[in-house]
């Protein structure tokens, strides 16, 4: 399978690598074994450029292009668990593809995968990246995020990844009964905050989870 000479080759070089980064993941509180062992096989190094490739298992963003970023090993991990401390949920929502790393976590942990991003070149490298490890449970939109992907709608869980001035209503809309909604919160210059929401019938509990930085939520204005 490629996935498999995926990991067996290239993948391997960096398998130490990994095993590192997940040991400081688990050091800096990560708790949820699911979690760390999807961060142990999915190989960071094939989601960055690869003149950044010697840096792919440190804890920190780099970018991928077009102004964005694949956010840092520990923002992932906290993101993830956070969406799995209530189960495991059967369809999740992913606004912003970007590099396709945190599709390729959630791939690994979750039977199905919705992910939308509105920049076409991010999403078709990130097609191919996470096809090419043998992840085929995940379907792809290119799209404005803010609108969410209401076609599959509702979702067990919605994970977004980027910072958004206040939550998108359709988000909102498009979460199952019981749903959690992970998002980083904060307008332009303002400090960001990743709340973790959960849906409640029409109450919707919300808890931050830490302070972060990401880029911002770009609305195109119009629904697709």
């Amino acid at each position: 399978m490629l996935g498999e000479r995926v990991i067996r080759g290239i993948g391997m070089t960096s398998q130490g690598a990994r095993d590192r980064m997940v040991d400081r993941l688990r050091e800096l509180g990560i708790r949820d074994e699911r979690v760390l062992s999807a961060l142990r096989w999915v190989p960071r190094h094939l989601f960055v450029d690869e003149a950044l490739a010697s840096r792919a298992y440190a804890n920190t963003s780099l970018p991928i292009g077009q102004g964005q970023t694949i956010s840092q090993p520990l923002t992932v991990a906290r993101m993830t668990e956070a969406l799995l401390a209530g189960g495991v949920p059967e369809r999740v929502l992913e606004v912003g593809t970007g590099s396709g790393y945190q599709t390729a976590v959630l791939a690994r942990l979750v039977p199905k995968v919705y992910t939308v991003e509105r920049i076409r070149t991010l999403s078709m490298r990130a097609r191919n990246v996470v096809r090419g490890l043998g992840l085929h449970n995940v379907r792809y939109h290119l799209s404005d995020g803010s609108w969410g992907w209401a076609q599959y709608a509702p979702y067990e869980a919605i994970l977004v990844t980027a910072a958004a001035e206040r939550v998108p209503p359709p988000l909102l809309e498009q979460l199952a009964e019981g749903g959690t909604l992970v998002i980083p919160v904060g307008g332009h210059g303002q400090p960001q905050q990743l709340l973790c929401i959960r849906r409640e019938g029409v109450r919707f509990g919300c808890r931050r989870l830490q302070p972060v930085h990401f880029v911002p939520l770009v609305h195109d204005g119009g629904v697709s």
